[in-house]
């Protein structure tokens, strides 16, 4: 027989204290679909900032390129929003939901807490540097959870980034190669998705990567070769700062 635990988790594995508007007390176990208004919130917060910190720095209209190097440029910054805007929905959002509906499966709490302190260095940096490094939050779970469970929840997020990476990287390869604006939509999705998926699949501290090795370490090889391979396949093809 499975020995169950009690188990509280999180991207960070920071004490749920850390994060703004924990529920305190009993909780309800998961619906499937079910978000709370603190919930939604959290997460407009996060795309939001993530979208301008990626936009300023990957535009070169942050304030050191503004500065040392070509001035502030305003029609990339508003031709590239809505691009950087799909990456990080796609990307980010779909992410963490997938976090979250898989917990909610196995009948846990599962809702995302934005990070306020990874959120405001994200936004430092995009707005000062054209580095953006991003903790912007995590989908946490509550309540009675098997090691496997544990394994399939960290899964489904970067593996629903490798889905997206496979179906848009012969997208932009192959068809639509020779249509500027959309290979630009297309690959950009493709890079973010299989970047963030090789990351988080890396097996070092509080990554998706080490809970799922602790479950089966195959599933996680194939995972992180697939990533990898995406990953570089898309990089030397697609032009960041076109």
């Amino acid at each position: 027989m499975v020995k169950e635990k009690k188990h509280y988790t999180s991207f960070h594995d920071i004490s749920p204290r850390e994060y703004m508007y924990f529920p305190k007390g009993t909780i309800e176990m998961g619906k499937p679909g079910q978000f709370s208004k603190t919930e939604i919130i959290h997460l407009l917060i996060s795309i939001g900032i993530l979208t301008i910190a990626f936009s300023l720095a990957l535009t070169k209209n942050n304030i050191f390129q503004v500065l040392v190097l070509d001035g502030f440029d305003l029609n990339k910054l508003q031709s590239d929003f809505g691009k950087i805007f799909l990456g990080i929905i796609t990307a980010f959002f779909v992410h963490e939901l997938s976090h979250k509906f898989i917990a909610q499966k196995y009948r846990l709490w599962s809702e995302f807490r934005m990070y306020p302190w990874g959120l405001g260095l994200a936004l430092f940096l995009g707005i000062f540097t054209p580095f953006v490094f991003a903790a912007p939050g995590a989908v946490m779970f509550r309540g009675k959870v098997r090691n496997f469970e544990i394994g399939q929840i960290a899964l489904a997020g970067p593996l629903s980034n490798i889905i997206i990476a496979a179906i848009t990287l012969p997208l932009y390869l192959f068809v639509f190669y020779e249509t500027p604006i959309a290979s630009q939509i297309i690959g950009f999705i493709c890079l973010i998705n299989s970047f963030l998926a090789t990351f988080n699949l890396l097996p070092f501290g509080p990554l998706d990567g080490i809970k799922i090795i602790r479950w089966n370490v195959n599933v996680w090889a194939i995972s992180f070769i697939t990533a990898i391979t995406l990953m570089m396949t898309i990089f030397v093809r697609f032009p960041i700062s076109s």
